[in-house]
């Protein structure tokens, strides 16, 4: 088998090698009986039979090639057929033309005549089924058009060269013949200008050209028929149809080594985008135009005339559709650089303004002295808590979320003015020629357009934002008034967020404090400096000690003990609240069990811990208080989870947390109740067991001189307890410092007290002190 392969790759690599030969023998013989005929007339009907059968081979070894296309190998199929025939049709012909008489050697045999006609058409037919390569509408027009300058070339210059002064003479037979060769000639021209022209498709395109190029050849000889009409024993096949079957070889092997180079065959190595053909036939017509009126005056000149003005309207009209072409293509260009600019200028989620080019407009006020007298004013805004969206809800659904504020912010400013998003959840705008009571309406307009709830995938959310406000300085660039501006959107986070603040000169500084204040929280929760501290619930009736709270205290290697009104908000900026909450859930739930195995039933029930609303705000927070719960072997009621009103006000998840812990069996207390915009309505929302008095009604229950005041916080912590005892709740009253407002709550009934009148916030072994004597004094 590989004996046999071997021998089929030698005789396919002599196929060019002998059709060269063959050719070349033919030129000779056909040049040395220029003058007469010399030596037998057989030999001049060597080269084509035996040529066109090297090229039926070589066409046979690419049709049957499996890595080629089924339309590619059908095309290579067809010209193979078309190959045989051909021979056959030269080998009939031949023995035509030597058995007939010397001087009439230009007979053609019907059956041959048959062959050649049949091996030309359907050789076309081969070449104008080969696929092209898709094109715009366009593009198609310019090359229709091209293809009809070329046709119409090749057709004045057979009409000129060769069938006209057939036509004219007397060897009408040889002209018919002629014209009809001339006719498949130009069905041949158009067929290699519609694969040259437009390109592509399955077969190799340089084999494609070669094959044109074989095909011209054969209307050239076509054409030159009356040069040798003097000459009978000669004719123009015997040298074309061997030069012919040459260029099919090379086709054939051109298409042979672009599969062994592993490049498709349907793309070439480069198509140019201007195609030298329709060129030359405008030449060639202005060659012919000069020889026919320089020349003879016949019929032919004015075929010339009139072919030459047809191409030239062609070519016009060619060139009116590249200048449309080309209008529209700069057109698409400007678009796409407009498209361009526009993208590198502005963020691609809310169209904004990116960072870049809010500075470039920055820069460009203060290079113009807009904002050299205070009437340049930059915005900084900053979303509240958006992270919590993103890790909650998804990215997909912040990402809509902030393509809303967006669309907020912007309607609040004027036309003018320029609104950029800098990255993540933070905005900026930049007002012009703005006076001060502008800038805050501006401000006051952005919050109030947020405050409005946002529907995003049926999650209704409630954005607040802190913004900053600064105004340009002599001497300011566009990092220094942003900077300005985020240290003062920090000052608004402080104030309690969900508003606005100026730059003041010096306000840089308790920022930065309070960044260095989370820094060090993060090393203190590392390194064990933070610490808990249980202050007692009490049954007021006897000072029986019901449940603890666990507080934390941090105390600082250097600066001592650390507020927490300080390092908490710290927290909740910064996020490590999150983590810090973790760690009082699982230490307060150790301690709890430690009591309980230490003092059993006199241990305290319960164990209070403060969870913050970005920890409600996470889906999984629910599993993480089980399973402390469970690490500390403790059962679920044992634990109590105290949230503000304004933890739970934004629903959503922060609901679904609170009623996954219900489920769990876990006690949940509304902290601080009385102070929010939303108390009432809670109570009916949230799954709450506890409410517990904010301290604010407990320290002015009777003690304000205004009388009227002081009746005023009497009857709300009346109406809460009465209300807490409709509802089956817990009341507890916070905050009480001194005998008598123990003796006032205990008068309005409430059961439950807490405050440092009571028992002060202890360490876990000072705590034990009081569990072992059972009973704390008054």
């Amino acid at each position: 088998m590989a004996a046999g392969d071997e021998i089929r790759r030698i005789g396919a690599a002599a196929f060019l090698p002998a059709s060269v030969v063959f050719a070349v023998a033919a030129t000779a013989w056909f040049a040395l009986n220029q003058q007469g005929p010399y030596g037998p007339p057989a030999l001049g009907w060597v080269g084509p039979p035996a040529t066109l059968a090297l090229a039926a081979m070589a066409l046979r070894r690419s049709a049957v090639s499996p890595r080629l296309p089924a339309a590619a190998r059908r095309f290579w199929n067809q010209l193979t057929v078309a190959a045989t025939v051909a021979a056959v049709g030269t080998v009939v012909q031949a023995a035509y033309a030597v058995t007939g008489p010397v001087s009439d050697a230009t007979r053609v045999s019907p059956l041959a005549r048959f062959c050649f006609v049949g091996a030309v058409l359907y050789a076309l037919w081969a070449v104008l089924r080969v696929p092209a390569a898709a094109r715009a509408r366009g593009e198609w027009v310019r090359m229709s058009l091209d293809c009809s300058t070329v046709v119409l070339g090749a057709a004045i210059f057979m009409w000129y060269v060769g069938v006209g002064p057939l036509l004219a003479g007397s060897g009408r037979n040889v002209a018919w013949v002629s014209l009809a060769v001339g006719v498949i000639c130009l069905v041949g021209v158009a067929a290699v200008c519609k694969v040259v022209l437009v390109g592509g498709g399955p077969v190799d395109v340089g084999a494609l050209r070669l094959l044109g190029v074989g095909l011209f050849v054969g209307g050239v000889s076509a054409g030159t028929a009356t040069l040798i009409a003097s000459q009978p024993h000669l004719v123009p096949g015997q040298i074309s149809v061997p030069y012919i079957s040459v260029l099919i070889v090379l086709a054939a092997e051109r298409q042979q080594r672009a599969l062994t180079a592993d490049r498709p065959a349907n793309r070439p190595r480069f198509s140019p985008r201007v195609s030298p053909l329709p060129y030359a036939a405008v030449a060639a017509t202005d060659v012919l135009l000069v020889l026919a009126m320089t020349g003879r005056v016949d019929d032919r000149r004015y075929v010339v005339v009139g072919g030459v003005i047809t191409i030239t309207a062609l070519v016009v009209v060619r060139q009116l559709v590249a200048f449309s072409d080309n209008a529209r293509l700069v057109d698409r260009l400007r678009q796409q650089e407009d498209r361009l600019r526009h993208q590198a200028s502005h963020d691609a989620l809310t169209r904004l303004a990116n960072r870049a080019y809010f500075a470039e407009r920055v820069e460009a006020a203060l290079s113009a002295g807009t904002g050299s007298g205070g009437d340049l004013t930059v915005l900084l805004i900053d979303l509240d808590d958006f992270k919590t969206v993103n890790d909650t809800l998804g990215h997909s659904v912040g990402d809509r979320l902030l393509a809303v504020v967006a669309e907020r912010v912007r309607g609040c400013v004027r036309p003018d003015d320029t609104v950029a998003r800098l990255g993540g959840d933070e905005f900026a705008v930049l007002l012009w020629q703005a006076w001060p009571a502008t800038v805050d309406a501006v401000a006051e307009g952005i919050l109030a357009s947020l405050r409005q709830p946002v529907v995003v995938d049926s999650y209704e959310l409630l954005v607040q934002a802190s913004i900053g406000v600064t105004g340009a300085c002599p001497g300011d660039d566009p990092e220094a008034l942003l900077r300005k501006a985020d240290i003062a959107m920090y000052a608004a986070k402080e104030g309690g967020k969900d508003n606005f603040a100026r730059y003041v000169p010096g306000m840089g500084a308790s920022i930065l404090e309070h960044a260095q204040l989370g820094a060090q929280l993060r090393q203190a929760l590392d390194g064990g400096q933070l610490r808990l501290l249980y202050q007692p619930v009490v049954r007021l009736s006897d000072a029986r000690i019901i449940g603890m709270e666990a507080l934390v205290r941090w105390r600082h290697p250097s600066r001592g003990e650390v507020s927490p009104a300080d390092f908490i908000p710290t927290a909740e900026r910064t996020g490590l609240i999150v983590p810090l909450g973790r760690w009082v859930l699982r230490e307060a739930c150790r301690q709890k069990a430690a009591w309980r195995e230490a003092y059993g039933d006199d241990s305290p029930a319960t164990v209070g811990v403060n969870v913050s609303g970005r920890q409600l705000q996470d889906p999984g927070f629910a599993d993480e208080v089980a399973d402390a719960v469970h690490e500390a072997g403790l059962e679920p009621h044992n634990l109590v989870l105290e949230v503000t009103e304004n933890a739970v006000l934004t629903g959503g998840q922060a609901f679904d947390t609170m009623h996954a812990l219900r489920a769990f069996g876990v006690r949940l207390a509304l902290d601080d109740f009385g102070t929010g915009q939303s108390s009432l309505g809670l109570i009916r929302t949230c799954p709450v067991h506890i409410l517990k008095l904010d301290r604010s009604f407990v320290m002015d229950c009777g003690t304000d001189p205004r009388a009227q005041r002081a009746e005023q916080q009497v009857a709300v912590a009346s109406a809460v307890l009465h209300m807490a005892d409709d509802l089956g709740l817990d009341a507890v009253a916070e905050g009480i410092e001194n005998q008598e407002q123990a003796d006032r709550m205990c008068a309005l009934g409430y059961r439950l007290g807490q405050g440092y009148h009571l028992v002060r916030p202890l360490p876990a072994d000072e705590v034990a002190g009081l569990l072992a004597l059972a009973v704390v004094a008054p």
